[in-house]
């Protein structure tokens, strides 16, 4: 055991990071009887395990994708169409989805990595609006209403539950499997390789590193833990449609996460999930009915300061704000030796 955690480079501070983890999903749901706090919790765990997800391509590799709503919404709508028409259990109907989402990030990788910068974002936020119109344009071919609903029929094997607390652990449990995942990405080889794409591409290929090879590596896992992400979402709300599933909003809203808590770090998407996701629920319910859309306004607002003033997210604050205590703190010890 002590080689494995060797190996990724363990420290003790992820011990007690995974161990917070694993009592927020398995623990707090049982202490939450408030139905609001528990929404808000399955919706943080939710989004932070896909705003993770993200990270790994957005983060790690550097390809600040706008796309991923498709992937969501394939993991969505392909395992609620098996579940629906097939009678396959979402369980299988999640692994499908995954299975799709890579397919289709394979298709177009080769043409979305031959831009860099703004373009590749653009590109990413075309694939995600064309999936969702030829979703749309095909319902004049085939038999299948505009939106989805999924039977509330509650039993394990359906992944439908009575309890909110039920989702709240199924999410955490995402939550942590995506964590974990991305930790030892990041701690293994291929993590050094994203990082070296991500801090110079023509310095990556210069050492030898198969850039197109690991850029796609990172693309595939981040889209199937995304569609993953999109088939507990639509057995949560128990009802799907285009402009829910393939909202632009969500391809704005995982890397708006990993920026707020600290790009291309573990904890960074976690950490602005949990900030973000109830700053916008508070907003909507100070400002929803009086003044539709101001909570928007103020929101963005909000995380645009934060973001201008915490370039680094609030990790990279965290730790600009230790670095300089540390190094006051040494030249005030030098200035009492000099004494």
């Amino acid at each position: 055991m002590s080689r494995f955690l060797g190996y990724f480079d363990w420290k003790r501070t992820d011990g007690l990071w995974f161990a917070v983890l694993l009592a927020a999903a398995f623990v707090l749901p049982h202490f939450i009887e408030n139905d609001y706090y528990i929404n808000v919790l399955v919706l943080v765990f939710l989004y932070a395990g896909m705003a993770s997800a993200w990270n790994i391509i957005g983060g790690m590799a550097g390809q600040f994708s706008l796309g991923h709503t498709a992937f969501v919404g394939i993991g969505a709508y392909t395992s609620t169409l098996l579940y629906n028409y097939v009678g396959v259990s979402p369980w299988l109907g999640m692994i499908a989805g995954g299975l799709l989402s890579m397919l289709m990030a394979a298709l177009i990788a080769y043409p979305v990595f031959r831009m860099r910068g703004v373009f590749f974002a653009m590109a990413t936020l075309a694939f995600g609006e064309t999936v969702r119109i030829l979703l749309m344009a095909s319902r004049k071919y085939v038999d299948m209403p505009y939106g989805l609903s999924i039977n509330y029929d509650p039993g394990f094997i359906r992944m439908v539950f009575e309890d909110r607390s039920s989702y709240a652990m199924l999410t955490g449990a995402f939550l942590i499997i995506v964590t974990i995942f991305a930790f030892g990405l990041s701690r293994s080889y291929i993590g050094s390789y994203l990082r070296a794409i991500r801090d110079s591409e023509e310095a990556a290929v210069a050492s030898g590193i198969p850039m197109r090879k690991y850029k796609m590596i990172a693309f595939l896992i981040s889209a199937f833990f995304t569609s993953i992400g999109g088939t507990l979402l639509a057995q949560y709300i128990l009802y799907i449609e285009p402009s829910s599933v393939f909202s632009t909003a969500i391809s704005i809203d995982l890397p708006l996460m990993a920026l707020l808590g600290g790009i291309g770090t573990i904890a960074g998407p976690v950490i602005g999930a949990v900030i973000a996701l109830p700053l916008r629920d508070i907003l909507l319910e100070t400002f929803g009915q009086s003044a539709p859309g101001l909570h928007l306004v103020i929101y963005g607002i909000a995380l645009m300061v934060i973001v201008i003033v915490l370039p680094h997210g609030l990790l990279g604050g965290v730790k600009s704000l230790r670095e300089r205590f540390v190094s006051r703190s040494h030249a005030r010890s030098e200035r009492e030796e000099s004494k």
